[in-house]
């Protein structure tokens, strides 16, 4: 570790963190600890968490409250985390439905959040800081499990409004220190392709973070070009938000000489599941229970794989109990050769974001439409389909607040993006159908980006 990343890691970021209200750095530390406990220590010490998490919310938020009143559910008697099966999974409409009833009586600051969501659906959702220092502290453990550390030279690839709409000075001061690098991954023209290029050879960042579809895209641009970047010193390049295929992996390891870190998770969620340098998905026990469910809300079997439902123990000033990520996976009571104690999640299955196309042929990552459609009053609902390079639908299931305006910005949105004398249609549907896995995917594009050929992205 460098003398700078040491100052960052062990004194500026934990007194930023510290202004801002978080517990991050006490979490990490605890979490650190916790990781190497055996799988029943973890079990116990997670099903005591849970009780007292249960107990909280019962009392302080309105919606438990009147659920487990409804259920005669006894938050105090529970002694496992099977005991989570008496309630019901808790859906995104549950969710819209009951926005005032899960905040918890006198809580403490929330952020205001919304996502498009795997499924298509969008959400508005609150987060308190109890839950933004474990997304910290939970991130912070995983970075240290490949050897870097805060305050070593970061590159991040991506494309979430939330990061890229708030670079105010404040925010570019401080990951200026921290030597934190935002490129945004929404269009990826031959010319961007070539400046990020350009960047990362710059920079010589010792880790990348990013969408696997960007960094492998971004690695396969660079052979292309036969520009090397293998010769960095990048130690590992961290990818989540999108599947990770294994032509991807192989593309991005070979492109930057470094191996690639997965982690599962979600805006909503929270922070999962990391991989450790034995390429094993350990889930954060700690703050969280995952189970995975039959479509029926039944649990699934050892080596079944079924939706996985997620439990934050982080938070109950906005609690999420049971909730449906809308992605399928595995769970593993196999223990890991890294010998940590943490619960493994052995598979994560269709959870993927294309590519779509400009008439141009810029690529750009299919969160570039999602973002223009997703917060549209009266949207419930959506799917985008590129038909062709000069036709795109868009499918809404809509309600009374969405009118020809909305439609028509949606339009003026996607013209924009794609190119003015693409054809889009707005198609105002009843229902939207998920694909025969059980999966929705909210963005398909039938048109194979030329950029991409054998890399094994899907577009």
């Amino acid at each position: 570790m460098s003398l700078y990343t040491a100052l960052c890691s062990r004194v500026l970021f934990p007194v930023h963190e510290r202004i801002k209200g978080h517990d991050s750095v006490g979490r990490m530390h605890r979490l650190e600890s916790s990781q190497w406990w055996s799988a029943e220590a973890l079990r116990e010490a997670q099903a005591r968490r849970l009780n007292a998490f249960l107990v909280e919310i019962g009392d302080r938020v309105p919606y438990y409250r009147a659920l487990f009143q409804r259920l005669h559910f006894d938050a105090a008697g529970v002694q496992s985390t099977r005991d989570l099966a008496q309630l019901p999974l808790l859906t995104k409409s549950t969710i819209r439905d009951n926005v005032e009833g899960l905040m918890a009586r006198d809580h403490g600051p929330l952020t205001r959040y919304n996502t498009g969501g795997s499924s298509g659906e969008p959400l508005i959702f609150y987060i308190g800081k109890s839950r933004k220092s474990h997304d910290v502290a939970a991130k912070w453990r995983a970075t240290r499990w490949w050897g870097v550390d805060i305050g070593d030279k970061e590159l991040v690839v991506w494309g979430s409004p939330v990061e890229l709409n708030t670079q105010d000075r404040i925010k570019r001061l401080r990951d200026g220190i921290m030597r934190s690098h935002l490129l945004p991954a929404f269009e990826m023209s031959p010319e961007n392709l070539d400046h990020f290029v350009r960047t990362i050879r710059d920079i010589r960042p010792t880790m990348l973070f990013g969408y696997p579809s960007s960094l492998s895209l971004i690695g396969q641009h660079a052979h292309a070009r036969g520009v090397r970047l293998d010769d960095l010193g990048i130690k590992v390049a961290f990818v989540t938000s999108e599947r990770l295929y294994d032509e991807q992996r192989a593309t991005i390891t070979e492109a930057f000489g470094c191996p690639v870190a997965n982690g599962y998770g979600a805006r909503d969620a929270g922070f999962i599941a990391h991989e450790c340098p034995s390429g094993k998905l350990h889930i954060c026990a700690e703050d969280l229970v995952v189970e995975t469910v039959r479509p029926d809300g039944s649990a699934t079997s050892e080596g079944e794989a079924g939706e996985i439902v997620v439990t934050h123990m982080a938070t109950t000033d906005f609690p999420f109990v049971r909730y449906r990520t809308g992605d399928v996976g595995m769970l593993s009571d196999k223990p890991c050769d890294c010998g940590r104690g943490l619960p493994i999640l052995q598979e994560v299955q269709g959870r993927t974001t294309d590519f779509v196309v400009a008439r141009d042929g810029t690529i750009m990552h299919g969160l570039a439409l999602i973002y223009s459609v997703r917060d549209m009053p009266g949207v419930e609902r959506f799917k985008v389909e590129q038909m062709t390079l000069d036709h795109t639908v868009v499918h809404v299931v809509a309600g009374d607040a969405f009118g020809e305006a909305q439609a028509s910005q949606i339009v003026r949105d996607f013209k924009e993006r794609l190119g003015r004398d693409v054809r889009i249609d707005v198609l105002r549907v009843a229902q939207i159908a998920n694909e025969r896995s059980g999966k929705f995917r909210y963005v398909v594009s039938h048109v194979k980006p030329a950029a991409t050929s054998g890399s094994g992205l899907r577009a």
